[in-house]
This record gives C-alpha cells, sequence and structure tokens, in this order.
C-alpha cells in the first residue's frame, strides 16, 4: 500500500502541476541556510573544543558527556512545541525570535567559568535552537511545493547542514590555535544577526489559520518523557543497573505514554499522531532518528581519537575531519540525481552498504598508526550515510499537506537531533564503559593507585594526569590509555556497523513501493 506521499503526489497530479519557485524562494533558501551551517558549526566545533574546555573548566567525564548532549536533548525536547508553536504565530516571526535567543545564548556560553554554567548554557541554546530547524524546513516546504524543486532544496539544505560540519573544525581549528575555546561560540553571534537583518525581507510570513492552541500539559508530557529516558539510558549505560536511573527510565516511559494517550484525545494535538500512519513518514522518521544516532556517537569519538590518541592539534584534527563532511555533501547533493532513475529505498541501501565497509575499517583502526584507517573509515561512512540523510527528510516533509509542514518539519527535526544526542550517550557511554574496563587493569611503575584511577575516568582525563608525571611513567600511563580507548572505538564501530546493516533491510522493506522521482506511479 503506497504512504500518504505517494498518495498525495497523487493528488497534486490531479490537481494539476504545482506552482514552480522562482528567484525570490532561491535566494531565500539561502538565507535559511544561515542558522543550518551555524547548528551544524556548533555541532562540530565543540567536539574539538572538549578537551581544552573540559581542562579549563574542571569537567569530569560525566559532565562532558553532559555539556556535548545537553543542547541535542533539549533541542529535542522543545521541537515538537516549536513546531506548533510556528504554525500557530508564524515561522518566519519564530525563526527571527530563535535567532536572537541564539545568539545572545552563545554569547553567555562562551564566558562560562564553570562546567555547571556552561551545562546550563547550552541547555538554553538547546531551546533557542529548537525554534529554529523546524522553522526552516517548514519554510522550504512552503516554498518549494514542485516535488523536484523541493527535493533539490532539502538537499542543498541537507548540504548546508554538513557543509557546516566540514568547514566547523577547520575554522575552530583556527580559533582555538589562537584564541581560548569560548571563541567557538561566538561565532554565532554575526551569524544570527545577519539572519535578523535578511529574513525579514526574503521569507513569506506563513502560518496554519486552524492551528490549535498550544497545549501546556502537552509541552511538560514531552519534555518529562524525553529527558528522564536519556538520562536513564546515559546512566545505564555508564554506570550498569542502578535503581535511579531505573526509575527514571520508567517515569519516562510512563509519562510518555500519557503523552500519546493525551494527544489521541485532542482535537488539536501537540504531536498528530496519524502521520505516522503513513509508511514513508514513519520509515522515514525511524531511519533519519537510527543514521543521526551513528553518526553523532561516531563523529565524538573520531574527534576524540584525533586529538587524545593520535595527539593533534585542533586544527590539525579539523583538517583531517574535513574530508568525511565534504563527502557527505557531495554525497546528498548526488543523492536527488540518483532517485529519479532508482527507487530510494535502494539508493538508500546502497549507500549504507558503503557505511559497513566504513564502519570496519573503524574496528580494526590501531592505537598506533590508526590514523589513516580512521580518516578513510570515516570518509566512507558519510559517503554512505548522504542519500539515507536527503531521501529521509524529503519523504517526511514530502508525505504531508502544506498545512502540516510545520508539524512534519518538528518530528524530522525531533528525530535527527533526539538520534545525534541518544548516540553521543549510548555510543559514548559504550566506549566510556570499554575504556574503563580495559584501563582498570592496567599499572604503570611508579604511579600510584590513586592516580590511575583518576586516568581510568576517561582518556582525556588520562592526559592530564600523564602530563603531571615524569616523562617516562607519564608516556607509558597515555599508552595505556590510547590503546583502552582505541579498543572502546572498534567495538563502538562494529556494533554500529551491525546496526547499520538492520538498518538497510528495513529501508529496502519499508521504502520500496517509492517509485523514482522521474516516475509518476508506483511500478
Amino acid at each position: 500500500m503506497p504512504g500518504p506521499g505517494a498518495e498525495d503526489a497523487g493528488d497534486e497530479r490531479g490537481r494539476g502541476s504545482p506552482r514552480r519557485a522562482g528567484r525570490r524562494e532561491w535566494v531565500g533558501l539561502a538565507v535559511l541556510a544561515l542558522p543550518t551551517l551555524l547548528l551544524a558549526l556548533d555541532f562540530s566545533v565543540l567536539y574539538l573544543a572538549l578537551p581544552s574546555l573540559s581542562a579549563d573548566l574542571g569537567a569530569s567525564g560525566v559532565q562532558q558527556l553532559w555539556i556535548t548532549d545537553v543542547y541535542g536533548f533539549m533541542v529535542a525536547g522543545f521541537l515538537i512545541t516549536m513546531g506548533t508553536l510556528g504554525d500557530r504565530i508564524g515561522r518566519r516571526r519564530l525563526l527571527l525570535i530563535g535567532a536572537a535567543l541564539f545568539g545572545a545564548a552563545s554569547a553567555v556560553a562562551a564566558f562560562s567559568v564553570s562546567a555547571e554554567m556552561l551545562i546550563v548554557t547550552r541547555a538554553l541554546m538547546g531551546i533557542a535552537g529548537a525554534t529554529l530547524m523546524p522553522s526552516t524546513l517548514a519554510l522550504i516546504s512552503t516554498m518549494f511545493r514542485d516535488p523536484g524543486q523541493r527535493s533539490t532544496a532539502i538537499s542543498v539544505w541537507v548540504s548546508c547542514f554538513m557543509g557546516g560540519t566540514a568547514i566547523g573544525p577547520v575554522i575552530g581549528g583556527v580559533l582555538l590555535e589562537r584564541f581560548w575555546w569560548g571563541s567557538v561560540f561566538l561565532m554565532g553571534v554575526p551569524v544570527m544577526a545577519l539572519l535578523l537583518v535578511a529574513a525579514p525581507f526574503l521569507l513569506p510570513t506563513h502560518r496554519d489559520p486552524g492551528a490549535g492552541r498550544l497545549d501546556l500539559t502537552s509541552v511538560a508530557l514531552s519534555l518529562g518523557a524525553i529527558l528522564p529516558v536519556v538520562y536513564g539510558v546515559k546512566e545505564l549505560a555508564t554506570g550498569g543497573l542502578r535503581p535511579l536511573p531505573v526509575v527514571a527510565l520508567g517515569t519516562g516511559v510512563g509519562l510518555g505514554l500519557a503523552f500519546v494517550n493525551r494527544q489521541r484525545r485532542l482535537a488539536h494535538p501537540l504531536l498528530d499522531l496519524r502521520l505516522f500512519a503513513g509508511r514513508s513518514f514513519s520509515a522515514g522518521v525511524a531511519g533519519m532518528t537510527l543514521n543521526s544516532a551513528l553518526m553523532g556517537g561516531i563523529s565524538l569519538l573520531i574527534a576524540l581519537y584525533l586529538q587524545t590518541v593520535a595527539g593533534l592539534s585542533p586544527l590539525g584534527a579539523g583538517l583531517w575531519l574535513a574530508p568525511a563532511s565534504l563527502a557527505i555533501v557531495v554525497s546528498a547533493m548526488a543523492t536527488p540525481v540518483l532517485a529519479r532513475r532508482v527507487r530510494p529505498a535502494y539508493v538508500i541501501a546502497a549507500g549504507l552498504g558503503v557505511a559497513v565497509i566504513g564502519y570496519l575499517l573503524l574496528s580494526q583502526a590501531a592505537a598506533v598508526g590508526g590514523l589513516p584507517a580512521v580518516v578513510a573509515g570515516n570518509i566512507l561512512v558519510c559517503l554512505g550515510a548522504g542519500p539515507i540523510t536527503a531521501l529521509a527528510t524529503d519523504l517526511v516533509v514530502g508525505s504531508v499537506r502544506p498545512e502540516q509542514a510545520g508539524s512534519a518539519a518538528a518530528i524530522s527535526e525531533t528525530g535527527g537531533d533526539l538520534g545525534i544526542a541518544l548516540g553521543i550517550a549510548v555510543l559514548g557511554s559504550l566506549t566510556t564503559a570499554v575504556y574503563r574496563s580495559v584501563f582498570g587493569d592496567v599499572t604503570v611503575a611508579g604511579v600510584p593507585d590513586r592516580t590511575l584511577e583518576a586516568a581510568g575516568e576517561s582518556v582525556e582525563a588520562a592526559a592530564t594526569v600523564a602530563g603531571r608525571l615524569p616523562a617516562a611513567p607519564g608516556a607509558d600511563l597515555l599508552a595505556a590509555a590510547r590503546d583502552a580507548f582505541t579498543t572502546g572505538l572498534n567495538i563502538t564501530a562494529a556494533v554500529a556497523g551491525l546496526v547499520v546493516i538492520g538498518l538497510a533491510i528495513l529501508a529496502v522493506t519499508a521504502l520500496r513501493h517509492i517509485p523514482p522521482a522521474g516516475h509518476t506511479t508506483d511500478e
């Protein structure tokens, strides 16, 4: 049975060809790329800044994970709310409000004086960021109604995000070579200022006149469901089976069920569950969430490997990360062309097959001399992720009516951002657990047990501890820590490869009914 995307496409053909976008829409797309680039920059440069800010602020291993993933958690928690709010007050207005808030929060984050302060400001940036992404994607789906143009526009949007990831490490590396870690957050201020000036002249005002009131109870239930589940998963992964994380996980699941039941009863729900009845929509969201989780987690681990194991500077690490990010840009831009001739399911599956080879290379990388395997594996992983990143987004927003664009975009971004946050938490926690297990058996002559215990918390902590020791024992301790971290990376990459194989099977099974974009009927 064809999903809603196929049905909607048929309805549009019955009404005649949709209006094609003109010059203003394409220039407007360039404006919408600004917040997309910024959010990508923010994700990627933070990976490089993590070692220096952790040392400066004295962040523990758990605090480091919260610094990196609390932003994604808050974005994911508020996206549904902001999608509905944008439909009600206007997507351009919400975009401008979010830009102002994000710029202000970025400035405060740059001057944080403690790990706790940075975690709080990162959370505020996440709330502000939640206003940006659904607004940009919803506006794109509104501005580009022609399916072919929409597919191209979304590929450009995805490529801008990945392009930001590509240049982020380079820009961040240059900044970190010359300034303190807070400079990476200050990049957001001029970008948001430019958006505030240009958007009113180039972007349309669009809102759903039939959108319902914002249900605050549903907002509270959605946050109460997401945040405890994320906390429970992270704590169980790092500390094993303990009462508090189990209670948190159960509480989150319970509130999630209450949220779902409430949405079914409301005339104007915060989340329209009927959207998930479409096979294309639900499969697109599931695929995007899983792929984002894998990409988010493995990207953090590779950035840490380049700096703490390979011993590269932030700039050097950024330069080695850039080819992989450029690979996903090329892949995403080529995807619409391929999808006009080949069914999207097979394009996605072929890409994921390439990604599996990349994860296999990462699973074989060594602590000494492993840089070529890590860089090549990362390039293949990103090259293979391009098709699912571009096509899943297009399937989600293209399978709903224009007035549902805000909700669909919010759900799409919720899946992607929650996936990144959970991937960082779960894959990062898995690597940390392996690291602690392997390093727990390490003994270094001349190094007391208390010092070894501190170094066993994380590879970054080991690097800090080794720098305070005499040359010989410090080098031995650091070598052991690098071996332990690399073992964690190897195991995590192998697990990710198995998940990608399952994701490819899901894509072929759930999406094979969708014809190539150049065909008008399902074959």
